[in-house]
């Protein structure tokens, strides 16, 4: 199909209707030979030629094969006919030869002229069966191309029609849809890139949620340690205002409840910035110093720091230094530090190898 008829489908259309055109118009020599037969064939119908050849219901004609057989059976009875009536001719003449007066002068020329013409006109009969037997041989050969090709023809003609009304639907619910769908209409370059800007943009949205998310659980957790240790404080605050209670009604001064006062928020600001938990004396030379260290990375825990520092009995000096919660080894550091008695150099040197192993 040409290329100006696959970027115009209007072009397609009609060529198809031409060509439905001009074979419905067409004279096919078959289809009127075959009427034309059918009319002198005709049974029970005055016709010129009347055969008796075996018809259908549809006034056409049978079975081929019935048709081979008739014409068989009508050339023996013509063959038969042929040969009586050359012998009746045969008869007539030798009579009237006999009983005329004037008998005519048959000699061996004539005979000879005769049978020259015979031979001549036996040859013309043989040459025109010849010519006969091969036309029929082309009918029965060429007979179902010829119906094939008309019936291709006459399928590709309805398939014709059928595409140019599917074309016509077509357009016309094109036409509906560019109505129902006005100017800017996108295309689909256009749809694909916007397809493409959203996909990338949800993907976005999505991580932004699902960091969102991460958040608010991590601020679930944070809320509910702080509730924790609301509840702890509440509790801690309850009994030491039960103590301060206890011991403001047996101190008569004044004075040491403000003392006391000082003396918890001093330790508490103590323990924020060096981040130490909690502080034992399990015995009285030994001090037990529990220290959370906070990581840096948001998702993990906090580091459990414990030192137990071991003193000379009724003395301040430092013998000896226990730790726990560090993955290297501090022994030179412990012993170095217990050598010069230094306890705070001590839990400095080894709170900042805590941090650094965060």
């Amino acid at each position: 199909m040409p290329a100006t008829e696959l970027s115009d489908p209007s072009a397609a259309v009609e060529a198809a209707q031409k060509l439905q055109a001009a074979l419905e118009n067409a004279s096919l020599h078959i289809v009127k030979s075959q009427a034309e037969f059918d009319e002198h064939t005709a049974s029970g119908a005055e016709s010129s030629l009347d055969l008796p050849i075996t018809h259908s219901e549809g006034s056409r004609l049978a079975d081929p094969r019935l048709v081979s057989l008739d014409l068989a059976a009508q050339l023996a009875f013509f063959r038969k006919l042929k040969a009586s009536y050359r012998e009746q001719k045969t008869k007539d003449q030798y009579v009237k030869i006999i009983l005329s007066d004037d008998a005519p002068d048959i000699s061996a020329d004539d005979n000879e002229k005769l049978n020259a013409v015979n031979a001549k006109k036996k040859e013309e009969v043989q040459e025109a069966k010849r010519k006969l037997a091969e036309t029929y041989d082309n009918i029965k050969t060429f007979a179902p191309m010829v119906e094939e090709d008309y019936n291709k023809a006459k399928s590709r003609i309805e398939e014709a029609t059928k595409l140019a009304q599917q074309v016509l639907d077509a357009k016309l619910q094109l036409i509906r849809l560019r109505q129902t769908h006005p100017h800017p209409r996108l295309t689909i370059n256009a749809a694909n890139a916007q397809l493409d800007a959203q996909v990338a943009e949800m993907q976005k949205l999505d991580d932004t949620l699902q960091q969102v998310n991460e958040s608010v659980d991590r601020v679930k957790v944070s809320v509910k340690d702080v509730a924790k240790e609301v509840e702890r404080l509440r509790v801690e605050r309850a009994e030491v205002e039960k103590q301060a209670k206890v011991a403001q009604s047996e101190v008569e001064d004044g004075r040491v409840v403000g003392l006391y006062d000082w003396f918890t928020a001093s330790l508490k600001l103590h323990r924020q910035l060096f981040s130490l938990e909690s502080f034992t004396a399990p015995s009285e030379n030994e001090l037990r110093l529990i220290y959370s260290l906070e990581s840096p990375n948001p998702t993990a825990s906090n580091r459990r720091l414990t030192i137990t520092l071991l003193f000379v009995p009724n003395t301040r000096r430092l013998a000896d230094a226990q730790v726990e919660g560090l993955d290297a080894d501090v022994g030179d550091v412990v012993a170095a530090h217990v050598q010069a008695n230094d306890v705070s150099g001590l839990v400095a040197a080894l709170l900042a190898r805590a941090r650094t192993e965060l």
